[in-house]
C-alpha cells in the first residue's frame, strides 16, 4: 500500500488537477490511498468568512465567490449535467448554516474549515473517475479519531489504527482511495481538524496504521531544499535525509513538511518522498532511516513574523523553578509552541508565532505574577549544520536581539 498526499498547490485549478489525476492514473496498479488538501486558498477563505461572522459583516458575497471558485474549476472538468454541480450548491448551504452556529468558535472553525478537503476530495474523486481511473471516495473523520480539541486535535491512536486496518486495504483492492487530509471526528461526534497545515500528518496517520511501502508528497518544489528558494539563492536540494535531521528541521520551522509528520514514519521504517507535481519523474527528496552525509551544506531556515516576550520577576527575586513552571503551564494551556527561548537571573525571554489573540491571553494570565513586555514583527534565522563562511555573514548584523549558538547549530533573532 502506498500514499500519495496533494497540498493545496498542487490542485489549484483545473489543468492542476488534470496534473494530479495523471500522476495518480500512473500509479493506479499499486493499492493507493490518495490524501488532498483544499483547493488553492480555499482554506484562507473559509477562515474570512469565520472572521466576517465574528464582524457581523456580510459573508453572502465570500460565499458566492467561494461557490463560483469551485464551480468554474468543475465546468473545465465535467459535463454541465454532472451531479457535482448540485453538491456544490449544497456544501455551500451547509456552510451558511455553520457560519449561524452559536457554539464556540473553536467548535465551529473546524466544521467550516473543514469544507475546503471535503470538497476537493469530492472533486478529485469524481473527476478520476470520469477519466477511468475507479476511485472510491473516503470519509477521512470515520478513521481518524481525536479528542474534542477542536482546531488540534489529539489523535486516538489506538482507535484510529483498528479503524483504519478494518477495511482501507480490502477497498484499496478494486479502488484508487481518495481521503481528506487535515481533519478528523471528535468523541462528540463533531467534525475536528488537526493544525494548520495537517494534512501531511494526515498521510502519515493512514501510512503508519497500514504499514504502508512509502508516503509520497507532492509539492510546488523539486523536493526539499537547504533553504526557501525565495528568500535563500542558490538553494540546494537534499537527495536524502534521515529521519532525524528532517523532523530537527521542521521544529526549527522548515514548511515543506508538517512538525508532526515524520514521527509515526520513523517509528515504523516508513520511507518518505517528497517529489514534484509539476516534474513527477525526478527522484526529489528521499527521508528514510540513513546516516547524515559528511560535508552537508547548511540548512537555512528563516521564521518571519516572530514575537519576543520577557518575562521580569517584580519582586526583585531571581527566576527560579516555581517562575518557570508557571509559564510553562501557561504557554501549554494556551497551546503555544516556544520557538526559541533564554533566561538571565531575573527574567525568561521566548520567541513564539505572532498570534494575538494568544498573546494577549497569555500576557493576562501571567501580568499579575511578571513585567511583560513584547515586540512583533520580528525575523527568526536558524542555521543548521552551519559552515563558518555561511555563520560569519549572518553573524555580520547590527540588528540582532538575541542570539545562541552551539557546535552545529546557530539562532538568531533579529529586527529586520
Amino acid at each position: 500500500m502506498k500514499v500519495f498526499k496533494f497540498g493545496g498547490a498542487s490542485i489549484k485549478n483545473a489543468q492542476a488537477i488534470r496534473n494530479m489525476c495523471e500522476i495518480v492514473s500512473n500509479h493506479k496498479e499499486a493499492k493507493l490511498l490518495v490524501v488532498v488538501s483544499a483547493m488553492g486558498k480555499s482554506t484562507n477563505n473559509l477562515e474570512l468568512l469565520l472572521e466576517e461572522r465574528t464582524n457581523e459583516t456580510a459573508s453572502d458575497k465570500n460565499l458566492a465567490n467561494l461557490l463560483e471558485f469551485h464551480v468554474s474549476i468543475c465546468e473545465d472538468l465535467f459535463p454541465t449535467d454532472h451531479d457535482i454541480f448540485n453538491y456544490l450548491k449544497n456544501q455551500i448551504s451547509e456552510l451558511k448554516v455553520a457560519l449561524q452556529s452559536p457554539a464556540d468558535y473553536n467548535e465551529i472553525y473546524d466544521q467550516v474549515v473543514s469544507k475546503g478537503e471535503l470538497i476537493s476530495s469530492n472533486i478529485i474523486t469524481a473527476y478520476l473517475n470520469h477519466c477511468g481511473t475507479s476511485s472510491l471516495w473516503v470519509d477521512a473523520r470515520e478513521y481518524v479519531r481525536t479528542d474534542n480539541n477542536f482546531r488540534e486535535g489529539h489523535v486516538d491512536w489506538k482507535l484510529t489504527e483498528e479503524l483504519i486496518r478494518h477495511d482501507i486495504e480490502s477497498l484499496a483492492l478494486s479502488n484508487v482511495l481518495v481521503t481528506q487530509g487535515f481533519i478528523g471526528r471528535a468523541q462528540n461526534g463533531l467534525t475536528t481538524t488537526l493544525g494548520r497545515e495537517g494534512s501531511d500528518f494526515s498521510a502519515a496517520i493512514f501510512a503508519s496504521c497500514l504499514s504502508a511501502e512509502s508516503v509520497t508528497v507532492w509539492k510546488d518544489v523539486p523536493g526539499i531544499l537547504n533553504g526557501d528558494p525565495k528568500l535563500v539563492k542558490d538553494a540546494i536540494l537534499f537527495d536524502e535525509l534521515p529521519y532525524q535531521e528532517a523532523a530537527e528541521m521542521t521544529y526549527y520551522g522548515a514548511t515543506v513538511i508538517h512538525p508532526k509528520t515524520i514521527k509515526p514514519l520513523a517509528n515504523k521504517g516508513i520511507p518518505l518522498h517528497v517529489k514534484s507535481f509539476d516534474h513527477p519523474s525526478e527522484p526529489g527528496t528521499l527521508i528514510h532511516d540513513c546516516k547524515l552525509k559528511e560535508n552537508q551544506p547548511p540548512t537555512i531556515i528563516i521564521k518571519n513574523d516572530q514575537c519576543l516576550i520577557s518575562f521580569k520577576v517584580i519582586d526583585f527575586t531571581f527566576v527560579n523553578e516555581d517562575n518557570l513552571s508557571l509559564i510553562f503551564k501557561t504557554l501549554s494551556d494556551n497551546n503555544i509552541k516556544i520557538n526559541i527561548m533564554q533566561n538571565s537571573a531575573i527574567s525568561f525571554s521566548i520567541v513564539i508565532d505572532n498570534d494575538t489573540s494568544k498573546i494577549q491571553k497569555l500576557v493576562l494570565s501571567l501580568k499579575d505574577h511578571f513585567d511583560i513586555r513584547y515586540n512583533n514583527g520580528l525575523q527568526l534565522i536558524t542555521l543548521k549544520n552551519y559552515q563558518q563562511e555561511t555563520l560569519d555573514s549572518y553573524r555580520n548584523n547590527e540588528k540582532i536581539l538575541l542570539e545562541q549558538i552551539s557546535r552545529k547549530n546557530y539562532r538568531a533573532l533579529i529586527n529586520p
